[in-house]
Formats: structure tokens, C-alpha cells, sequence
């Protein structure tokens, strides 16, 4: 196996964007950093990305590539450093470390769920409104509308089938939705560590 095909094997496009410290939103779209973008216009696929404002597109490859203005070669080797990949391994070894299992992403989902609806029910008593006319807290909005649906998947993940824990899954991991979740908890948990 080369170098590009353990590389290409191992690593997505949005493995490589999140790496390098780009701001991925929660459908796979980022702003584009090969022109001036002020409004997201890269999708970041599973294969390859393409950009919808200066029709950029490739591989992960040629993103490193770009990005760094190096060479093919050296985005495969900068890679390939950067996630600890070696060549010469079998390819299936390789899709393995691109895929987390269905046990760990089952951990994943749970625990960002179980912290968010800790969370939300958190929000629901001490952002209730006071009276009848008091402007509704944001906060409390997005408790009353997500508590239920977040204590309903927490409760599939403990006690449902392996089924229903699968379509909870594919359901989270679909368009980035868990990721998206984890950085939101994680912010509310640091502003309110600034608060305090």
C-alpha cells in the first residue's frame, strides 16, 4: 500500500479540516480557506471536499496540499505523521481506524447525551419564566422543545434494542449532529465555569 492510498484510507477531508483547526459547522460545511469566504461555502465529504464559491475540490490530499502550499507527496507524508499512519499495513486495518465501532460510538453518543439533558433539565427550573408576561429565556425555549427528545434517545441507548440503539446512533452520527452536540455542551459547560 502507498503512502496516498494509507492516507486517503485513514483520514476524511473533515478529519484533516478538524485537525488543522478549522470551524466545521454541524453539516459537514466550513468557510472555504483557499478564498475570501465569509459564509461557509466548503462541504467536507466523507471522500473528498469541493467548495461551492470557488469551486475548489480533491481529495484530503490535495486539501493539505493546498492549504500548506506543498506538494502531493508532502501532504501525504505531513499526514501521514500527523495521524500516525504507516504504510505497508493491510487497508482493512486502516478503514478500522477511520470508523469508530458501533461500542464506542454507542459511549460517545451517551455520554454527550446524558451531559446535555443534564443540562436541559437544568435550564428548565432556573430559566422558567417568573410570570405570565416575563420574555421567555432562550435557554429554557431549547429545553422545553429538546428535553423530551434527548430523554427519549438517552433511554433508547440503556434500555433499547440493538436496533433501536443503532437507528439512535445513525441518527446522531448523520450530518455531524453528535459532534455539533458535544461542542455545544462543551461551551455551555465553559461559560459556565466563566460565570462562576
Amino acid at each position: 500500500m502507498t503512502i496516498f492510498e494509507a492516507v486517503k484510507s485513514t483520514v476524511t477531508p473533515r478529519m484533516a479540516a478538524e485537525h488543522f483547526g478549522l470551524s466545521i459547522s454541524r453539516n459537514g460545511m466550513v468557510c472555504c480557506p483557499f478564498h475570501d469566504d465569509g459564509h461557509p461555502s466548503m462541504k467536507l465529504n466523507e471522500d473528498y471536499f469541493y467548495c461551492f464559491g470557488c469551486g475548489a475540490k480533491g481529495d484530503v490530499i490535495e486539501f493539505t496540499s493546498r492549504l500548506f502550499g506543498i506538494t502531493a507527496l508532502e501532504a501525504a507524508q505531513k499526514l501521514s505523521a500527523d495521524f500516525g499512519i504507516q504504510t505497508g499495513k493491510p487497508s482493512v486495518l486502516a478503514k478500522l481506524n477511520r470508523h469508530r465501532t458501533q461500542a464506542e460510538n454507542e459511549r460517545l453518543c451517551f455520554r454527550v447525551l446524558s451531559d446535555y439533558l443534564r443540562i436541559l433539565e437544568g435550564w428548565m427550573t432556573d430559566c422558567a419564566p417568573q410570570s405570565p408576561d416575563a420574555e421567555p429565556d432562550p435557554r429554557f425555549a431549547e429545553a422545553c422543545h429538546m428535553l423530551e427528545y434527548v430523554k427519549f434517545s438517552v433511554e433508547l441507548l440503556t434500555e433499547g434494542t440493538s436496533e433501536e440503539r443503532e437507528d439512535v446512533i445513525k441518527n446522531l452520527l448523520k450530518d455531524g449532529q453528535i459532534t455539533y452536540l458535544q461542542e455545544r455542551v462543551k461551551r455551555i459547560k465553559e461559560e459556565s465555569n466563566e460565570q462562576i
